[in-house]
C-alpha cells in the first residue's frame, strides 16, 4: 500500500467524495491543501436537490484554493476545488472538460459521486486519486473499484475515524483501498502530492 503515498506519483486529477459529516470532514481537508497545489480538485458531497447549496461559501473561505461549484462544459481547472452543484451529477468529460448530468439519482443521489469516480476513471485511468470518506450509504463502492480497476489510487478514510464508517466500509468491503488512513493522515499526504 505504500505506492500509494509516494508524493512523486504522477496523478493527474484528485476526486473526492462525502455524505453524511462530510461538511465538517472536507472543511478539515481543503484547509489541509497547499496554495500551489497543482491538480483539478473535484468533489461530491451528498446534497439536497431541493435548495441551492451553500457549500462553496462555506469552504472557500477556509480552503488556500479556489471554489467554485461546476458549470456545465467549464474547463478543468488547475489548482482549484470544484464542486458538484445540487440536483446534477458532476462528470469528467475529456481532459479538459466537465460536463454535469441530469441522469437518475444514484443510490438515491444526485450529486452522487460513483459518476464521478467512474467518469474519472475512464478519461484519466492512472491519474485519478480518490479518497473517499464519512458517509452513510454505499455511493462511492463501484466508484473507487473504477478508479483502481483503471490503474488509479484510493484513499479511504478509516471506517472508525468516519463520522459515519458506513460509506468507507463498504467501499472497503466492494473494492479495496491502496491506503486506509484517519483523515490527519490524508491531510498530511496530500501535502505531500504539491512538492
Amino acid at each position: 500500500m505504500s505506492t500509494a503515498t509516494d508524493p512523486r506519483m504522477d496523478f493527474k486529477l484528485l476526486v473526492v467524495g462525502a455524505s453524511a459529516g462530510g461538511v465538517s470532514a472536507l472543511q478539515t481537508l481543503l484547509a489541509a491543501l497547499p496554495e500551489d497545489f497543482p491538480l483539478p480538485v473535484l468533489v461530491v458531497l451528498h446534497l439536497p436537490r431541493d435548495r441551492p447549496s451553500r457549500i462553496v461559501d462555506l469552504l472557500d473561505v477556509r480552503c488556500p484554493l479556489p471554489v467554485r461549484e461546476a458549470d456545465d462544459k467549464q474547463p478543468l481547472l488547475p489548482g482549484t476545488v470544484t464542486f458538484a452543484p445540487p440536483d446534477y451529477h458532476l462528470l469528467v468529460e475529456d481532459a479538459n472538460t466537465l460536463a454535469l448530468s441530469v441522469d437518475a439519482p444514484v443510490l438515491y443521489s444526485r450529486p452522487a459521486i460513483d459518476p464521478l469516480f467512474e467518469s474519472a476513471a475512464e478519461v484519466f485511468a492512472g491519474g485519478v486519486l480518490a479518497i473517499l470518506l464519512t458517509g452513510a450509504s454505499n455511493d462511492g463502492s463501484a466508484g473507487v473499484a473504477a478508479v483502481r480497476q483503471a490503474g488509479g489510487h484510493a484513499w479511504i478514510q478509516c471506517p472508525d475515524d468516519a463520522f459515519s464508517p458506513i460509506m468507507p466500509a463498504s467501499a472497503l468491503a466492494h473494492a479495496g483501498a491502496d491506503a486506509v488512513l484517519p483523515l490527519s493522515s490524508i491531510c498530511t499526504r496530500i501535502k505531500g502530492l504539491a512538492r
